[in-house]
């Protein structure tokens, strides 16, 4: 009994020491007086907006105020009673109020929040820490895409304010801290360091969110997140809902631009290629000849587009843009939308295994006009002599005339994928049937024996299958790696 004592004695010593080690090497940092120097420039937001009835409701009520005369007419004469006649509600509406956080960023009352705290709001309350009253801001600017949004106090000059920092020089595992009004709970400050950069978590075209373990709750929304120097990193933004510890913010880095773009009365402007781009696998760079994966593979060029008249091709591998680096298609996509319209770039591609610069002059970028149109494909009753690629697990055939109309396609072109096997090398590459063919290993295919030809040389060389693909509206490149099967 003493020994066993003894043992378990010696090792909460053992504990103790290792813990006291641990926080010798790592001392936590002490930031009373940055949060009484950063807190007073951190407000709490509210907003109201009027949210109309939904027609419907209104529908659904005419059909059965119609038919009185049954249990239901106590019912239809309260409703109209409250909500005016015909249940057409009284005009008036009902109001939306919701709560978020931001910070001032000029003595002369400029405040920086995300927009989905102020979309839409009739009316924005700005509420300061130790101050009974609420002031009115009014919204200068909204950046739907980037998720931030610039608001202006009238008639102050000496306000508190934060600067931004430069979250490019962030590492992960450096302190952070965020202050917001989580739960409509005012000025909390949490603790926490950068988890990692770079994340993409499918919020909007230009995702490189900071991710922190600083708690951030709803309410937090357009908070800042502060270094150690006082200085802002990123604005608070998105939750995990299902997590804990795990929040993402804007780096301050792409804000800067945006907001002093809104700050200025103008239309965030952003570059524009005029492509569809698509990151690269391991097969995808085998079928290309690439040393490794990165870089943006260019699925198809728009037709008098910038990139077009530069002349960027389907199947180039964007693989620097400026003498920048790019690693995939989100980063190249945030690195033309960095630069201003009107603006050259040279851009480093790989084409067919070669190295190419290609200068293009960028357009302006507008997200109204990236939404796509699908395309409906009629019926499939077109070509006959389906034949079979074994070795992919999928069918092809010619495409008939009606098929290429329905398709938008100027002519006839490719071969039609009509059946894909269940399990097969096609079907976890995401082939479909539907897709239409345009080209195997960057060579057109006009018909079946082409496209077995490709397959059976070229294809078996490598030992993957790179397929351009028409999809709808879009052209999309799939690599399937080749089977022994025969």
């Amino acid at each position: 009994m003493a020994k066993r004592f003894l043992v378990t004695l010696g090792s909460a010593f053992l504990f103790l020491a290792w813990t006291t080690m641990a926080q010798a090497r790592i001392p936590l940092p002490d930031i009373t007086e940055l949060v009484e120097k950063d807190g007073p420039a951190v407000v709490n937001i509210s907003t109201t907006k009027t949210i109309k009835a939904q027609e419907g409701a209104r529908d659904l009520f005419e059909q059965f105020r119609n038919k009185r005369g049954g249990p239901m007419d106590d019912f239809f004469d309260q409703f109209e009673k409250h909500f005016g006649p015909q249940g057409r509600g009284n005009g008036k509406g009902q109001k939306q109020r919701s709560m978020g956080s931001g910070f001032v960023i000029s003595a002369d009352g400029y405040i920086v929040t995300n927009n989905h705290v102020v979309d839409g709001a009739d009316e924005v309350k700005v509420q300061f820490r130790h101050n009974e009253k609420p002031l009115t801001a009014k919204i200068i600017g909204r950046d739907q895409e980037t998720d931030l949004a610039l608001l202006k106090i009238d008639g102050k000059s000496n306000l508190p304010y934060l600067e931004f920092g430069d979250s490019g020089k962030m590492k992960v595992g450096e302190w952070v801290l965020a202050i917001g009004n989580p739960f409509g709970l005012e000025n909390t400050v949490t603790l926490g360091i950068v988890s990692a950069k770079g994340r993409i978590i499918g919020a909007g075209p230009f995702d490189n969110f900071i991710q922190t373990d600083a708690s951030i709750n709803p309410g937090n929304s357009g908070g800042p997140l502060i270094d150690l120097d006082g200085k802002v990193v990123g604005i608070n933004t998105a939750i995990v809902a299902s997590g804990q510890g795990i929040g993402f913010a804007i780096p301050s880095n792409m804000a800067k631009d945006v907001i002093a773009q809104l700050r200025d009365g103008k239309k965030v402007q952003r570059g524009w290629l005029g492509v569809t781009i698509q990151d690269i696998d391991e097969n995808t760079a085998k079928a290309l000849g690439l040393e490794n994966t990165k870089g943006a593979l260019i699925s198809s060029v728009i037709e008098g587009q910038p990139a077009a008249k530069g002349g960027i091709k389907t199947g180039d591998v964007i693989t620097a843009v400026a003498g920048q680096k790019i690693e995939n298609s989100n980063e190249l996509l945030r690195h033309i939308a960095a630069i201003r319209p009107g603006e050259s770039v040279e851009l480093s591609v790989t084409r067919k295994g070669s190295p190419v610069t290609v200068s293009v002059t960028l357009g302006e970028r507008d997200a109204k006009k990236l939404a796509q149109n699908t395309p409906d494909q009629g019926d499939d009753n077109g070509a006959e002599g389906d034949q079979t690629a074994s070795a992919l697990g999928l069918s092809v055939r010619s495409l008939s005339a009606k098929e290429a109309k329905a398709l938008g396609m100027d002519k006839v072109q490719g071969l039609l994928i009509t059946e894909v096997a269940d399990g097969s090398e096609a079907e976890q590459a995401d082939v479909r049937p539907g897709d239409v063919i345009l080209e195997v290993n960057q060579r057109p295919v006009a018909s079946p024996e082409d496209f077995k030809k490709v397959i059976g040389e070229d294809g078996k060389k490598k030992g993957v299958v790179m397929l351009l693909i028409k999809r709808q509206s879009q052209t999309v490149f799939r690599t399937v790696p080749l089977t022994d099967s025969k």
